[in-house]
């Protein structure tokens, strides 16, 4: 039944029976005693138009009804119009072009309804369900590019190459997809957005692009949600005869600027600065930390002022090191590489 209205719908019928029904009222209308008696059921032929048309097709049957309108009245009473019967007209012309304007915001709202639906599934790729919901309704513009502080957490396979080597690529593209698929829900989970998907890893975001007063507890806790699930993982990976898989974590907290780059024909909202620098290169360090997460004191700070204080003791004080790339050491805590963690 669907497939036969919608073939109905992609056929030229609908427009042969909008015009079939003016048509019917026209004659009816212009050659019955009661002139003009039945001319307000235009606005049926206007919302038969609604149902299959866009907005061209409503016009054009609101004119074509409105010509009739008009044709029949100047066939009937010719150059001695009858005073009623021009009321009964432009009463008729006047349901026409509100029945219209009506018509064509009915559609205009549920195109616009469509438009927020596609934008909101596009945005649940990368932001939890209730932060989607806060961009929905949110006045300020989401590329408008500004300072903000955020937690910004970095994640990364370790020997992605190595699997690349002994694996057909159809399996390393489904080990990834389950990998990251693991990774972005422990980021939702924990009120996090998704950056971007780097490969055999990804960027997360807390605390934008709307503020939280506790984002750097939010990207610690999803860190060690992600370790924990891992090992999980890894153990069934390792009943199947699957070898296992390992991610470095690192975390850093700042100022960020958020902004759209790239070209007009393709543009990508994310994070920049000193920040997202130091996120990754502390994330690069783990290999050599034979850690599994680091964080930098100031991601420790943060969290203390969120009362955190039970979260920042599950780490261990690493003392200052020197990161490539950035001229001043850095404080580090870490939870070790072979540290059992349990899913919170």
């Amino acid at each position: 039944m669907q497939a036969r209205v919608g073939g109905l719908f992609q056929s030229r019928k609908p427009l042969g029976y909008v015009v079939l029904s003016a048509a019917s009222i026209f004659l009816f209308d212009t050659w019955r005693p009661l002139h003009f008696a039945v001319a307000v059921l235009y606005i049926v032929v206007i919302v038969l138009a609604a149902l299959w048309f866009k907005q061209v097709g409503i016009l054009r049957t609101a004119a074509l009804c409105a010509a009739l309108t008009c044709l029949s009245f100047i066939i009937t009473h010719g150059s001695d119009p009858d005073s009623g019967a021009a009321a009964r007209t432009m009463i008729s012309l006047a349901a026409i072009a509100i029945t219209t304007k009506l018509a064509l915001f009915n559609i205009a709202t549920r195109e616009r309804l469509i438009a927020v639906g596609k934008e909101k599934d596009n945005l649940a790729r990368f932001f939890p369900q209730a932060i989607v919901e806060q961009i929905a309704t949110n006045d300020i513009a989401l590329s408008t590019t500004r300072y903000e502080p955020a937690a910004v957490l970095f994640v990364d396979m370790i020997g992605f190459t190595k699997f690349c080597s002994v694996l057909q690529p159809q399996h390393v593209i489904a080990m990834l997809r389950e990998l990251l698929c693991t990774l972005s829900s422990s980021v939702f989970e924990h009120h996090g957005t998704v950056d971007k998907f780097t490969g055999d890893g990804l960027i997360a975001v807390f605390g934008l692009p709307v503020s939280s007063d506790s984002s750097a507890t939010n990207a610690v806790r999803c860190a060690l949600t992600m370790q924990a699930r891992l090992q999980a993982w890894n153990d069934e990976r390792a009943a199947s005869g699957q070898e296992a898989v390992t991610v470095a974590i690192g975390i850093h907290y700042g100022d960020v600027v958020l902004g759209d780059v790239g070209c007009e024909s393709r543009l990508e909202l994310t994070v920049l600065g000193d920040t997202v620098n130091v996120a990754s290169r502390v994330e690069n360090h783990c290999r050599e930390a034979k850690a599994s997460i680091l964080i930098t004191d100031a991601v420790v700070r943060r969290m203390l002022n969120e009362g955190s204080e039970g979260t920042v003791r599950r780490f261990t004080d690493r003392g200052f090191h020197a990161i490539r790339g950035h001229s001043e050491a850095i404080r580090l805590f870490a939870i070790p590489r072979d540290a059992a963690l349990s899913i919170d």
